[in-house]
C-alpha cells in the first residue's frame, strides 16, 4: 500500500518565538555566527519552513571577547562604499573591533541569512551587545550553550 505524504504549512500565529541568550566570550566567530543564523532562521525546529519566519530571537553578549583563528585579526578587511566615485573604504577587523565590536558578529550572521525580504526581517531578531548587560531582561532570554 502506498503511503501518502502530507506537507503541513504552519500559520504565522502558530509559531512560538523564544528568546535565547548566547555568551560570545572565547567563541570562534564563524562557528558562533553559523549557530546563531541557524537559530534565527528556525532550522533547529521541526516546523521549519524555508519561506517563513519560524525562528527565535537571539541576544549575544560579550561581542568584544570573540576569538578569531590564524592571523585574521590583522588580515581580515571589511569594505564599504558610499556610492560616490572614489568612495570606497577598507578597514581591518582590529580597527572595527576597537570602535564597534557588535558589527563583526552582525555582519557575519547577515552573510549567512537569505538575501531577500525574509533575510531583512530575520536580521532584526539578532541583538548584539559588547558587554554583559543587555536591555532584554523583560523577555527572559534562556541561556543557550554552544
Amino acid at each position: 500500500m502506498k503511503q501518502e505524504r502530507i506537507t503541513k504549512f504552519i500559520k504565522t500565529e502558530d509559531v512560538d518565538h523564544k528568546w535565547y541568550l548566547i555568551d560570545a566570550k572565547d567563541q570562534i566567530l564563524g562557528r558562533l555566527a553559523a549557530k546563531v543564523a541557524r537559530i534565527i532562521r528556525g532550522k533547529n525546529k521541526a516546523i521549519f519552513t524555508p519561506n517563513m519566519d519560524t525562528g527565535d530571537f537571539v541576544v549575544v553578549i560579550n561581542a568584544e571577547k570573540i576569538k578569531l583563528t590564524g592571523k585574521r585579526e590583522i588580515k581580515k578587511t571589511y569594505f564599504t562604499h558610499s556610492m560616490y566615485p572614489g568612495g570606497g573604504k577598507t578597514k581591518t577587523l582590529s580597527e572595527i573591533k576597537a570602535k564597534k565590536p557588535e558589527y563583526i558578529i552582525e555582519h557575519a550572521v547577515r552573510g549567512m541569512l537569505p538575501k531577500t525580504r525574509l533575510g531583512n526581517k530575520l536580521i532584526k531578531k539578532l541583538k548584539v551587545y559588547s558587554g554583559d548587560v543587555h536591555p532584554h531582561s523583560a523577555q527572559q532570554p534562556v541561556p543557550y550553550s554552544l
